[in-house]
């Protein structure tokens, strides 16, 4: 029972005093008869809230930015009219900051034995599973001076999936792999090293690419077209040590990561090739494997969901041998991890070997947009100083990347914006080279 808002400014103005009561206190001081038979009508008159019953329905998943809405049904059994306002508690990071107590609260009516639904539109900024906490209820009298207040535990959890806002790049490299796989309209070849048919010559094919055999066989010049390898195996590698957690922009770099892995992922997945996913720092954090091409994009996106980096230094050798034992034969390994020089100088370097020598090797990392704004600042001491410091941070960040290379693995280094597209491209690149 809770003294409501306007039975308190009532008392507060003099115009209507009302009991006092205290713990261990033998009786009531100053009591006004027509208000104690008001307030205790009106909290007779309020539905008992310990007795209505209520259940979730609704979104179950949703993507970072987008929204979700979750219905909450409320069941009278009582006999008396409920007139209530709700509160709908969910975890900070179901809303937008500011919009939480405008998205939670509901009041609502729900007259003797019937039921209404209320929905609580959530719109979450951080990936993750979000849990509903408690449904806090307080039941008005039709005077509104007293309330019946209590909780109700109803269980119900969102899974925020990553944005993979890199999709908008699908339908461009998807276009480039059909001119890759011969099945458009071009002047040239199909590129690849599988063979897939005959045709007629046509002006500016490569001579290289005729077929003399069949052309003794027919009155026209024939000529081979040729289609990329199929039924490859992509393993794409996260790295979630604590280099993943350093923010670049509004987001951990471990963020982009998964952004460029899911578009390489859907393109490979459309390519014919199975794809295998890898998370790991000191131990296994996700694995995605042995899925058929229409299950592995819903089944990294949601074992990317509640991925978060680790605070701890990554593993590079354990990271190697899971890797190696992931693709027991010759694979595509993509390792999303940093390019920073003493992690991959300590760690990756004195194991890379083991990965080149049977696997065709890539390392995508995201690069800072700031680092290249400080490298161009001019006009002050400070702008100086910090241009400097940026220029030492690309040489080291290129003689990293150049020794990786020495090693014959194609690096891709790129802003959060163009890592997913540039991961796409140097994917097609070694397509089109019959390197994979």
């Amino acid at each position: 029972m809770a003294l409501t808002g306007r039975t308190a400014l009532l008392a507060a103005l003099g115009a209507l005093p009302v009991g006092i009561w205290a713990p261990g206190w033998t009786g009531i001081l100053a009591v006004n008869a027509p208000l104690a038979i008001a307030c205790a009508c009106d909290f007779a008159l309020a539905a008992p809230v310990r007795r209505l019953r209520l259940t979730r329905s609704g979104d179950t998943s949703v993507r970072l930015g987008d929204t979700a809405d979750v219905t909450l049904t409320i069941t009278n059994p009582s006999r008396r009219l409920l007139r209530a306002d709700i509160r709908d508690a969910w975890p900070p990071s179901s809303w937008q900051p500011g919009t939480e107590i405008a998205a939670s609260r509901h009041e609502t009516t729900v007259p003797a034995g019937e039921r209404r639904r209320i929905t609580t539109r959530l719109r979450p900024t951080r990936r993750g599973d979000r849990h509903a906490d408690r449904v806090t209820i307080r039941s008005y009298g039709p005077l509104r001076l007293f309330s019946r207040q209590g909780t109700h535990t109803i269980p119900w959890s969102v899974r925020v999936l990553p944005a993979f806002t890199s999709r908008k790049h699908l339908p461009s490299k998807l276009a480039r792999l059909r001119e890759l796989d011969g099945r458009t309209s071009v002047l040239t070849r199909g590129e690849g090293t599988e063979f897939d048919s005959l045709r007629e010559y046509v002006p500016g094919d490569d001579t290289r690419s005729i077929d003399w055999r069949a052309t003794a066989r027919h009155t026209t010049v024939a000529v081979r077209t040729w289609r990329p390898e199929r039924d490859r195996h992509v393993l794409l590698v996260l790295d979630t040590g604590r280099t993943s957690a350093g923010r670049v922009g509004d987001a951990p770099r471990l963020d982009a990561s998964m952004d460029a892995a899911l578009l390489l992922a859907a393109l490979a997945s459309r390519a014919g090739d199975r794809v295998d996913l890898l998370a790991y720092d000191r131990r296994v954090r996700g694995l995605v494997q042995g899925r058929t091409a229409g299950e592995t994009l819903p089944a990294m996106v949601s074992a990317l969901a509640s991925l978060e980096p680790e605070l701890v230094e990554t593993d590079a050798r354990g990271l190697t041998a899971t890797a190696l034992r992931t693709t027991p034969r010759s694979s595509l390994i993509v390792l999303l991890t940093t390019l920073d020089t003493a992690p991959v100088e300590e760690g990756l370097l004195p194991v890379l070997p083991q990965l080149t020598r049977r696997h065709t090797v890539v390392v995508a990392s995201v690069a800072d947009p700031h680092i290249a704004r400080m490298a161009a600042s001019r006009g002050t001491t400070e702008a100086v100083y910090e241009a400097a410091a940026a220029a030492q941070a690309q040489s080291e960040r290129s003689r990293t990347a150049e020794q990786l290379r020495r090693h014959g693995v194609t690096i891709v280094d790129a802003t959060p914006e163009e890592l997913a597209p540039a991961l796409a491209d140097a994917y097609l690149a070694l397509k089109a080279a019959g390197r994979l």
